[in-house]
């Protein structure tokens, strides 16, 4: 312990400015490497998700960003018109989210209501930490709507409650009724960006049948549009759907598998990921040099000096246990910085009552994190064997001029 301090304050911090310099270097890189290991760990389970879309005869519908699209000549008749259209021709996926409600809660957080036909339901497959699954056999404005509830509404509204709510799609006061509870960090992959996620731990699930969705006003039909899959069909339906919808309604939609999809996100995604590796790369063959370089010289200036005689009796080994302390240290206080960043950035979405980010774990961090966390100290074990043993090596070309240099 004593070698070790006398090498950390005479030696190591001597050159404080090239060991800040290493510091901020080694922080860039682990930053980046977690959010590239996040992202790459994200899209794994978002691609695991989302094969239930990736099915054939499968068609994600969204609106052609090159339309020119007039909303405001789009009347609710027109709208109705197309969904009468693919209840009678088409099997279909229907998921409407982010219609925010102030619904009371423990903790204050604004309340997300979404939609889901059944079809879309079985898809999903939502798992449940207690209760029943959503019935879509109901008389919509005669009897209580069966609602799941995210897990930080459990405690307020727990199985068996009755909510009574203005809804936001039809502007009726309906009375919702809790039949299950959804597990904790429950999420839904984009189908465009598998990476992202939107998380249901304050979110009302809410059952669609065709009854309800007549009763909804047009800015749920309209958005209900704009990613319905249609399920068991063809290119040519897919396309008489696209023809309808451009006719009725003048907004122009493409679709495309899921597959499709995967293809164009690789494509932008791939390009991102190879600037962020060669970054890293870059940056770790800086780590490398600068930390060799910097231990190097700082103990030549000492051996030339001659203001200790430290060496004296320090073998090989024990020279290498100092510099894999040393680094070992440098190295874990970059990585609790790290990790309380990461924390505070969870915990913020708590703060700032982000109810579509805000994720229940230990200390605020869910799996994902802590995957790429791992991904992170492996990264820094790496280097710092490769530093410590290439510094090594180096020394013994130039021996210690004094001292046992055996193994």
């Amino acid at each position: 312990m004593k070698n070790l301090q006398f090498f950390i304050t005479r030696i190591f911090l001597k050159r404080w400015i090239m060991v800040l310099g290493m510091i901020i270097l080694l922080f860039i890189v682990n930053y980046l490497s977690f959010t590239a290991a996040r992202a790459l760990v994200s899209t794994f389970q978002g691609y695991e998700e989302l094969e239930t879309m990736n099915q054939e005869g499968t068609f994600i519908f969204n609106l052609d960003p090159n339309s020119d699209a007039d909303f405001n000549k789009i009347e609710l008749e027109d709208t109705q018109k197309v969904y009468e259209y693919l209840n009678n021709n088409y099997t279909y996926a229907l998921q409407v989210g982010g219609f925010i409600t102030p619904l009371h809660n423990r903790y204050n957080m604004d309340v997300s209501f979404n939609y889901f036909n059944e079809e879309s339901y079985k898809i999903n497959q939502f798992r449940l930490s207690k209760g029943k699954h959503l019935n879509f056999d109901y008389e919509f404005n005669k009897e209580e709507i069966p609602v799941l509830v995210g897990a930080g509404l459990s405690t307020t509204y727990p199985i068996g409650s009755n909510i009574e709510v203005t809804d936001p799609v039809t502007q009726q006061l309906v009375n919702l009724k809790v039949q299950g509870i959804l597990e904790k960090n429950i999420s839904r992959s984009n189908y465009y960006f598998p990476n992202l996620n939107n998380y249901f731990n304050f979110s009302v699930f809410l059952p669609v049948n065709e009854e309800f969705i007549q009763s909804t006003g047009l800015d749920f039909q309209v958005n209900g549009l704009m990613d319905i899959a249609l399920l068991d069909s063809t290119k040519e339906n897919a396309t008489n759907l696209s023809a309808f919808i451009q006719k009725n309604l003048g907004l122009k939609f493409n679709f495309f598998s899921q597959q499709e999809n995967f293809n164009d996100f690789e494509d932008y995604y791939a390009n991102l990921i190879k600037v962020i590796c060669i970054i890293i790369c870059i940056l770790l063959v800086a780590i490398v040099c600068l930390a060799i370089w910097n231990t190097l010289i700082s103990i030549r200036f000492m051996i030339k000096d001659r203001t200790i005689n430290l060496l004296d009796g320090l073998s090989y080994s024990k020279l290498r246990g100092i510099l894999y302390s040393y680094f070992g240290i440098l190295f874990s206080v970059n990585l609790v910085i790290l990790f309380g960043i990461i924390a505070f950035k969870r915990y913020s979405f708590w703060l700032n009552k982000d109810a579509i980010l805000a994720t229940y774990g230990i200390f605020g961090l869910i799996s994902v994190d802590w995957i790429a966390f791992l991904i992170v100290l492996l990264i820094n074990l790496i280097i710092g064997f490769v530093i410590v043993e290439i510094t090594i090596k180096k020394i013994r070309k130039s021996p210690i001029p004094s001292g046992d240099q055996s193994e």
